[in-house]
């Protein structure tokens, strides 16, 4: 048997979030079968757990839970043994797939990771999708040619889990990080985490008819989208790269050309879901070095796998701060 928080929708539509125990014989196809010891919640964790599933769950009884790290406990792919631990990050688990909410999951080998020497599973579940996806920004953003010495970087939607992490490792390589928050008592958390300035989101909601402003900012790492996103594009200093990560604050924005003719900017995509494992694994190595344990320990709230459908709302509702950990035990 294992516990885990399914969903299941009966014949009228309603779906019932319960914590149940279940028969192993429910976990769907797998090459390895992992004993869960901690997974998180994220925004889309919170979509799939709301009443239409976010658009995201397609078939009923479910799982969700889109992260999880623990220990092999049967492996059919020789890359994996029994008693290796291991993180799942992404690949529509938790949406399509039966995912982190339990003590245990199913799941093909291709979609593991090693778990990255330094790290262990709690704080591999701190870091996270949300976490997977600042690093693989920062990647980006270098890739493009951001260094320390270039100028700020802006990160919006900063207290939540995305931001909290690219603010402390942005800081701790030497980066000078401006803050973006709607929330005025964040401002001690995300200075604590590093960050040189702090700006009320409300400044960047205000919409702008010059299609350029004073340039700002050497990157960002946006995770609100929206207006938000199209203001600062007009921001970005010559040369400077935005990755877009998240649309918090809505999916479309207007904008205009002249910024990525005149200042040459780069705007640019960062997806961890089907992110090819090389660069996953390259991700997760430079997190156990470029992330300060000390930093990431004060982004962590823990809960128990029953607090999961209160922390899914919550996290809609922009509710939550830094990093939820859940101990799936407990």
């Amino acid at each position: 048997m294992f516990r885990a928080i399914l969903l299941e929708k009966d014949d009228e539509g309603l779906v019932t979030t319960r914590l149940q125990e279940l028969p192993k014989s429910r976990l769907p196809e797998g090459d390895v079968t992992v004993a869960i010891e901690y997974t998180t919640v994220n925004y889309k964790d919170g979509l799939c757990l709301s009443p239409n599933g976010g658009g995201l769950v397609r078939t009923y009884p479910h799982v969700g839970g889109i992260d999880f790290a623990g220990t092999v406990e049967a492996s059919q792919d020789g890359r994996y043994k029994v008693g290796d631990k291991v993180v799942l990050t992404g690949w529509r688990v938790g949406e399509v797939h039966w995912g982190g909410f339990a003590t245990h999951a199913r799941v093909k080998a291709d979609w593991l990771v090693p778990l990255p020497k330094g790290l262990t599973t709690r704080q591999a579940m701190a870091v996270g999708t949300a976490g997977l996806t600042a690093m693989l920004s920062l990647m980006t953003l270098e890739a493009h040619g951001l260094t320390p010495e270039k100028g700020e970087v802006l990160v919006t939607g900063a207290k939540g889990g995305v931001g909290s992490v690219a603010v402390a490792i942005l800081a701790n390589l030497g980066y000078q990080v401006a803050a973006v928050t709607g929330s005025t008592g964040s401002s001690p958390y995300l200075e604590e985490l590093g960050a040189s300035k702090i700006i009320a989101r409300g400044t960047l909601e205000e919409v702008i008819k010059r299609p350029m402003e004073s340039a700002l900012w050497a990157g960002c790492i946006d995770a609100v989208g929206g207006q938000i996103l199209a203001r600062v594009l007009g921001q970005m200093a010559y040369g400077g790269t935005v990755a877009s990560v998240g649309n918090a604050a809505g999916a479309a924005f207007s904008t205009t050309v002249i910024p990525f003719l005149l200042r040459g900017i780069t705007l640019t995509g960062i997806d961890s879901v089907a992110c090819p494992f090389e660069k996953r694994l390259a991700a997760w190595q430079r997190i156990a070095t470029d992330l300060p344990m000390e930093k990431l320990e004060k982004m962590i709230h823990e809960a128990a796998l029953s607090d999961v459908p209160t922390l899914a709302q919550d996290i809609l509702k922009g509710a939550l701060t830094g990093r939820v950990v859940i101990d799936v035990k407990a």
